[in-house]
Parts: C-alpha cells; sequence; structure tokens
C-alpha cells in the first residue's frame, strides 16, 4: 500500500493536496482506507476539466440500416448453427454490467437483487440466469459469465448469488468483478471528498467494462479460455436473450466486428439511442442528441431513418476491444449533483448539479470500430427494461411483458 508520502506526492501532481486535509484526524483504518483510495484513482482526466476543447464532439450523424426480422428469419438456421458452433467450442463470454443499486426501485439492495414476483419470489438475477440456461442447453455446456459489481453493490451481489446457489447455474463458470471508479470534481477540477477519508467517486461509465476487465485481470481468464467474443448486457432487462446463438450466428456470418440488438422504436423520440453513421462510421446517436431533423428523417423505404434503439445488448470480438483501449477511448464530462462535504467538514445533498463526473460510453467503443450489425428483435419478446417502479420501462411493464411470455411470476 501507498505511503503518506507517496500519496501527498501523487496529489501534488494533480493539485489535489487537499484530499488530505483531514488525514491527520483520522484512525488507522480510515487513514488506510484513504492511501487505498488514493492509490487505486486515476486523476488523469481532470485535466479535462480546464482542457474542454480537447473532449470529442459529434460527428456527422447519417443512417445505418438494421437486420430487420424478415432477413433473420429467412436465414435463422443457419446463423443459429453458426452460433451454436462458436458457443459449443467455448469462443462466447458473456459479461453482466450489474453495478447498479435499486434506488430508483426504492430498494437499498443492488438492481439485480430486485424482486419482480407475483406470487413467487422471481429476481431480476434469476430471470438472467434463466434466460442463459436456455443457451446452455442449446450449446451443451455453460457460457462463461463475467459479473461486473461496484464498489456499493459487490459484496452484497457475492453474497446474494452464494445464498441462492448461483440460480442453477455452473458456479465454476462464474467470475466477478468490480467496474473502475472515477473522482467526481467541482467545475474547477478540484477532486470532491465524499467524507474525511473518502474521495468522492462514480463508475466510470457503460463503456468503462472492458478496461474494468482488464485492470481486474479478468482479461487473463477470457485469454486462457480462448475466449473470442463478448455479449455485453445490462442488468435491468429481463427478457433479454445472451448470447443468442442466432445473434452470435449473424454477427460472425456477416463478418461484423460488433453486433447491436435492436428493437423498433415506438415512437421518434423514445429514451433509446438510435444506431447511425457518424462521418461512415458504426455510432448510436443518443435520444438527448436527436433533433427534429433526425427525428423527422427518412430512408429510401419512406420509414424513419433513425428507427432502430439500441437495448444494451452488445456482442463484440474480443482483439478489437483490445485495440481500441490501447489507442484509448474518448472521455464524457457529465454534469451531476455530487454529495460531498463542505470546507468545514459538513456535509452536503446538493439539489443542484454542483461538479463533474467522468465516464467512457459503449457508443464510443462501436464507434471505434469498422463495422457493427445492427440485428433487430422483437420488442415484446425481448426488451422489458426495468427503470422505474410504475409506468414506463417499469416493474409493472415488465411483470406484464414477462406474462405475456407465458413467464410465470
Amino acid at each position: 500500500m501507498m505511503t503518506y508520502e507517496e500519496a501527498k506526492a501523487k496529489l501534488e501532481k494533480y493539485s489535489q493536496t487537499h484530499v488530505l486535509k483531514y488525514y491527520d484526524e483520522l484512525n488507522d483504518e480510515d487513514k488506510n482506507a484513504l492511501l487505498e483510495q488514493i492509490e487505486a484513482t486515476d486523476f488523469g482526466a481532470l485535466h479535462y476539466v480546464e482542457d474542454r476543447d480537447e473532449m470529442p464532439g459529434r460527428g456527422r450523424i447519417t443512417p445505418l440500416g438494421a437486420m430487420e426480422l424478415p432477413e433473420i428469419e429467412d436465414n435463422r438456421e443457419a446463423f443459429t448453427k453458426t452460433g451454436i458452433e462458436a458457443l459449443s467450442q467455448g469462443k462466447v463470454g458473456a459479461v453482466l454490467l450489474a453495478g447498479g443499486m435499486g434506488t430508483r426501485l426504492g430498494s437499498s439492495d443492488p438492481k439485480c437483487m430486485y424482486d419482480i414476483g407475483i406470487t413467487k419470489h422471481v429476481y431480476i438475477m434469476q430471470r438472467l440466469i434463466e434466460n442463459l440456461q436456455d443457451v446452455v442447453k442449446q450449446c451443451g455446456r455453460p457460457v462463461p459469465l463475467f459479473i461486473m459489481t461496484s464498489e456499493k453493490n459487490d459484496k452484497k451481489t457475492r453474497e446474494f448469488m452464494n445464498e441462492h446457489d448461483f440460480f442453477g447455474y455452473d458456479r465454476n463458470s462464474v467470475w466477478f468483478f468490480r467496474q473502475e471508479m472515477a473522482p467526481a470534481t467541482d467545475y474547477n477540477g478540484k477532486v470532491y471528498m465524499e467524507s474525511k477519508c473518502r474521495i468522492a467517486t462514480s463508475p466510470n461509465g457503460n463503456g468503462g467494462w472492458y478496461v474494468s476487465m482488464q485492470r481486474s485481470g479478468i482479461l487473463d481468464i477470457v485469454h486462457k479460455l480462448g475466449i473470442e467474443w463478448l455479449n455485453t448486457f445490462a442488468v435491468d432487462n429481463v427478457l433479454q436473450r445472451i448470447t443468442d446463438p442466432c445473434f452470435v450466428g449473424a454477427t460472425i456470418m456477416r463478418g461484423a466486428a460488433a453486433g447491436a440488438k435492436v428493437v423498433r422504436k415506438v415512437t421518434p423520440d423514445e429514451k433509446v439511442g438510435a444506431m447511425c453513421l457518424e462521418d461512415g462510421r458504426p455510432s448510436i446517436v443518443e435520444y438527448y442528441d436527436m433533433t427534429p431533423e433526425l427525428m423527422a428523417a427518412k430512408n429510401d423505404k419512406g420509414q424513419p431513418a433513425y428507427n432502430f434503439g439500441v437495448i444494451l445488448n452488445y456482442l463484440f470480438r474480443e482483439k478489437d476491444l483490445a485495440r481500441i483501449v490501447g489507442e484509448k477511448l474518448p472521455l464524457h464530462i457529465v454534469e451531476k449533483k455530487i454529495p460531498c462535504i463542505d470546507e468545514n467538514g459538513e456535509p452536503v445533498s446538493p439539489t443542484e448539479p454542483n461538479g463533474y463526473k467522468f465516464e467512457q460510453l459503449v457508443l464510443d467503443m462501436i464507434h471505434e470500430l469498422d463495422t457493427c450489425l445492427p440485428y433487430e428483435v422483437v420488442r415484446e419478446h425481448e426488451f422489458a427494461p426495468i427503470k422505474n417502479k410504475t409506468g414506463i420501462d417499469s416493474v409493472e411493464s415488465a411483470r406484464k411483458l414477462c406474462e405475456m411470455d407465458g413467464i410465470t411470476l
């Protein structure tokens, strides 16, 4: 572990010595915890606050067509055969992004622990494992599953999985790793303190999963197992098909570097990112960047040009990701409300944004690749996100969709 002198030297390099302001007041345990956090924290991004001109802007957005349902059906047998072959050879792994908490659902537990059952216990994690088990039956072997947790939920998630015996999944085919954290700053680039012994940090964004695998040593396992493709998926969609053989096979047979499951948007302004080309390369235009012109645009079929929304279920060729991370993904600065302590060491819960968090985004991973196959799925069968307790994309709507798909809750 870093010594106090080493920590101070590191902080001086980035003009962040205020992090040690209360060091002499701390007990030994808290001192060690702070030194460990300083050692583990990457302060390299902080210069972007002053040098915001270096931040990436958006390029020219143009349409990107999807592989639509009729084409998938016409080729389902061949796609599925190719996918099962890759899966049965152990070339495909699954990466679950499960670092979130169930706060918006009224729970203080990890989101994966949320119970959507009506007549029995049915947890979000359970639903995902059950979906993955369908593929295990098809390919005849467990799919390696890598679960990304966070500082806040790692211990509880591991205990939860052990308590439920991994919901019947082969525990020897499951690995956990924690998402990297990035420091949060004020508008002048000074790191906030969450408490006298802890830097305010936040997860490094949905594009930070690969570098988190790399720094945790999990990529060594990926390489040792001979995994060539990684299917990355979000925790909150309880109907999604994971390492879906047809999707895997379609991506491989089309020679694409990545695949993205997409659904037809309900409305032009639906809150999902849309697949597109950006300066001629595959990308995602987020819903908040959708201008009236983009929403009104038509393709050569007379249909909305940006009509396919991503559901955060991607298939990446692993060797391409290694190159991307080596070349450094763009970083995004996001204004946020950051709980912190004030200059007197008193806790503050801001009601308005008071600083910046730093994130890497999946859309940049897609944009760094030469090709990406948007692969259409039927939203009623594969898209039941749980973001809210009631209303749109909620526990209520997900329950209805599960019941429509014959899943007993």
